[in-house]
């Protein structure tokens, strides 16, 4: 990519009141029309002309598009950076968290720079921000939560970074935990606690949800709950995360992650259950899992849920998969739901990029006047064959600063 000026941020003579102007030239925003030139003025995406003396990157008729969010991953369990694992047969949530141990346990590499590097890989394919869930045990004490926060410190220039704690031994199984959490929480150390199906696997029921959702509630986090329960067990918990966020004041604080209980339902049924989540301002999360669990995002839509994607577990004890390329997510996400029409596969971009936004608390990235200039410049024809063909992102900005280049970190 050729450009007459390509260091990110200065101080531009012309325009904006004199704010950081950076211009990129001959592209074409979401790939539409004939290409035009781009203004972003102090980070955000302007319509004022080009102004004279400004820094201009050469696009070459390139797409813009909006970056990407991804809303629920776990980058402390990954290998990223390190030699490939060997996985051992396991059965179940518990014998998978005790294989997270052994791994924690075997690491050559520190939290810091494991989730450095992969959160580094996430900002050069696109990815604006995230949600970083860290496991919270006694196993590991609060080295997860840490080491993630080191890594966001690392990369605050190029990347959001929500923290969640969260209990993947379970919350009242595993004695200490809650200690743990209420500590994470009480010296503001994570934007978010999380808990773990409180009935199916962790057995204490609204115990723990009593519990984060005092400790949301006294020190203003975030809650944010893994619900892999299924069937009536699912629907019950699910309704009384809806109770607690309405009696408590929480409206617009709370996510359930995975949600396979909505998967499945009836029209009618789901319906109902979406209208009472988006009263209660609750949002989802899906990684698109499987054809039989990922979540009915447009009909959860309809009804005004906000829904994210994400990349759940990056090559680690559960999973030798995964590259934290929310590109190739939506693509998975397409794929699952037998995306055929522009339409379709326009929508899984979309909720990759402003459903996780919203699941975020983030502004909306959607190229008009006022909005981040938080963007991917890359060759395509259209978004829909973007999804389905993944070409290479050349250019990720951030801020309205270019932080990433050919697939690497500036």
């Amino acid at each position: 990519m050729s450009a007459e000026s390509v260091a990110a941020g200065p101080e531009s003579a012309g325009g904006g009141g004199g704010g950081r102007v950076l211009v990129f030239r001959n592209v074409r925003p979401w790939g539409r029309g004939a290409a035009v030139d781009l203004v972003v003025v102090d980070g955000l995406v302007s319509d004022l002309p080009v102004p004279v003396g400004a820094e201009v990157v050469e696009g070459e008729g390139r797409m813009v598009l909006p970056a990407l969010v991804d809303a629920h991953i776990h980058p402390d369990k990954t290998t990223w950076g390190g030699p490939w694992v060997s996985r051992a047969p396991a059965q179940g949530i518990a014998a998978l968290a005790e294989q997270d141990a052994e791994l924690f346990r075997a690491q050559q590499l520190p939290v810091a720079e494991r989730a450095f590097g992969l959160m580094a890989h996430a900002v050069s394919r696109g990815t604006r921000a995230l949600r970083a869930h860290a496991d919270v045990a006694p196993a590991y004490g609060l080295a997860g939560v840490e080491g993630v926060a080191e890594a966001r410190e690392r990369l605050r220039h190029a990347l959001d970074v929500q923290i969640t704690a969260f209990p993947q031994h379970g919350v009242m199984r595993a004695p200490g935990t809650a200690e743990l959490l209420a500590r994470a929480a009480r010296e503001g150390l994570v934007d978010q606690v999380g808990g773990i199906d409180p009935t199916g696997f962790d057995g204490s029921g609204g115990e723990q949800l009593d519990l984060l959702f005092d400790l949301a509630g006294r020190h203003g986090t975030g809650l944010d709950l893994h619900l892999h329960e299924r069937g009536g067990v699912g629907l019950a918990t699910l309704r009384d995360v809806v109770a607690r966020t309405r009696a408590l004041g929480l409206r617009g604080r709370v996510t359930v992650s995975h949600a396979f209980c909505l998967a499945g339902l009836g029209a009618a049924e789901l319906d109902v259950v979406a209208g009472e989540l988006s009263e209660a301002g609750i949002a989802l999360t899906t990684v698109a899992p499987g054809d039989r669990l990922v979540l009915p995002i447009a009909a959860l839509a309809a009804r005004g849920v906000r829904v994210g994607l994400g990349s759940d577990g990056v090559r680690d004890s559960w999973s030798p998969f995964g590259n934290a390329d929310m590109m190739h997510r939506t693509h998975l996400l397409g794929w699952l739901t037998d995306a055929r029409l522009d339409a379709e596969l326009t929508a899984c971009y979309e909720t990759a990029a402003h459903g996780g936004a919203a699941v975020l608390g983030l502004p909306r990235a959607d190229l008009t006047p006022g909005s981040p200039a938080d963007l991917v410049l890359l060759r395509g024809e259209c978004l829909p064959q973007v999804v389905v063909d993944l070409p290479p992102r050349d250019l990720v900005v951030h801020g309205g600063r270019v932080v990433a280049r050919d697939g690497r970190l500036v």
